[in-house]
């Protein structure tokens, strides 16, 4: 199976919902490049993934970001909800405030994809040079000119693809 039709398999033509961290550290943030996504194949993401059954919020946020960069975190805040469509895909992620506790971030895996793992980088990235990567490259919520600030105060619905 190709790595996209497992990412397909996973998550098309169904609702899904994600947590997502934003860790800031000395005016970077955390980011981990996943391939196959987007339509360059290529997409900057903060840390999350699905909530499992049973799991709250909070511990998924936490389970995720041990899984996907070895870091033992601190949920500090609910920030916003994003919603993405872009059929066959449709997501509510929700994004939190986070700050390390312990660990080294060290790239990990995700490990609803078996095999074919789709982490390929993970790296803290200024805000301005988030805003120099391709628009296709970079999570949708980084689309306006954020800076840490204006992210971390953003509250409320926000509506990412249609």
């Amino acid at each position: 199976m190709s790595d996209q039709s497992e990412f397909y398999n996973n998550y098309a033509n169904k609702i899904r919902t994600r947590v997502c961290g934003l860790l800031i550290e000395e005016e970077k943030i955390l980011l981990i490049q996943h391939i196959n996504v987007g339509p360059n194949k290529v997409l900057w993401a903060p840390p999350g993934g699905g909530i499992e059954l049973g799991e709250t919020a909070e511990e998924a946020l936490i389970r995720e970001f041990m899984e996907e960069c070895h870091l033992k975190i601190k949920v500090k805040q609910f920030l916003f909800t994003a919603e993405f469509i872009q059929m066959p895909l449709h997501s509510y992620e929700l994004f939190f405030e986070v700050e390390r506790v312990s660990g080294h971030a060290k790239l990990g895996k995700d490990p609803e994809m078996g095999a074919n793992q789709m982490l390929q980088k993970l790296a803290f990235v200024t805000f301005e040079d988030l805003l120099l990567m391709p628009v296709n490259e970079r999570h949708g919520i980084f689309n306006k000119e954020f800076n840490k600030q204006s992210l971390l105060n953003t509250r409320g619905y926000i509506k990412l693809a249609r």
